[in-house]
């Protein structure tokens, strides 16, 4: 009997979890279809990182859809709010930083569960972090659960009992620096890969910001030169 093919939607931003992701996806035997958003952020080196990567990395399709999540704001990222940096943060330890954009990975799972139930893909990959991260509400493990019996109530798929879907966080408890080693033994190309929130208009990383912090962080604990092209 032939076996049926392993289908897997990825949220895909170009950045360095979304890309050590899909290259785990596609090491699990998955035929990859990767999910990215043109939603109103503040630049698009991400996702001109995402279209360079997904042709290279063989992805069977990548779809990018137009959301504007600027006509919301609330966020650093979608709104004319000031990007924090590490010598002006913007926020007291503890809380939310001002970067965190309202309700977006719930938005994006949404449109990766309707695309995968269209597919019949049973897994949806998406690179939160609860170790490395910036403390936004929607990468924790209590969240995923949740939007993963969400979504198994919401679908004809899952009502039906065709196909249950799970949603796949293989970096969830992993620090940055194991994600870079991981990726490295997959072959990513970190060079290509695109983290920071406010880049200048050549492409280039402020290195200050919180993402940039996070991802220097990870390559000099793990022992990797940084390929990052920093103003």
């Amino acid at each position: 009997m032939e076996q049926q093919e392993k289908k897997a939607v990825i949220l895909f931003s170009g950045g360095l979890d979304s890309t050590t992701v899909l290259a785990l996806a596609r090491a699990e035997g998955y035929s990859v279809h990767a999910l990215s958003f043109r939603y109103g952020q503040r630049h698009m080196q991400e996702l001109a990182a995402a279209r360079k990567l997904a042709h290279l990395m063989g992805v069977e399709e990548h779809l990018v859809i137009d959301i504007n999540m600027r006509d919301i704001g609330g966020s650093a990222l979608t709104d004319d709010i000031e990007v924090p940096k590490a010598d002006h943060p913007g926020h007291e330890e503890g809380e939310i930083p001002v970067t965190y954009v309202p309700a977006r990975n719930t938005i994006f799972l949404s449109f990766a569960l309707g695309w995968a139930e269209v597919l019949g893909a049973d897994s949806i990959f998406i690179g939160v972090n609860a170790i490395d991260y910036s403390g936004y509400p929607d990468c924790r493990p209590e969240f995923i659960s949740a939007f993963e019996k969400m979504a198994n109530l919401a679908t004809k798929a899952g009502v039906e009992g065709t196909t249950r879907i799970r949603i796949k966080t293989p970096l969830l408890h992993m620090s940055k620096a194991d994600i870079i080693r991981k990726g490295m033994e997959l072959g990513v190309d970190y060079g290509m890969t695109h983290s920071c929130y406010d880049p200048s208009p050549e492409g280039y990383a402020c290195g200050r910001c919180d993402s940039c912090i996070l991802r220097k962080q990870g390559f000099a604990r793990a022992g990797v030169p940084d390929p990052t092209r920093y103003q």
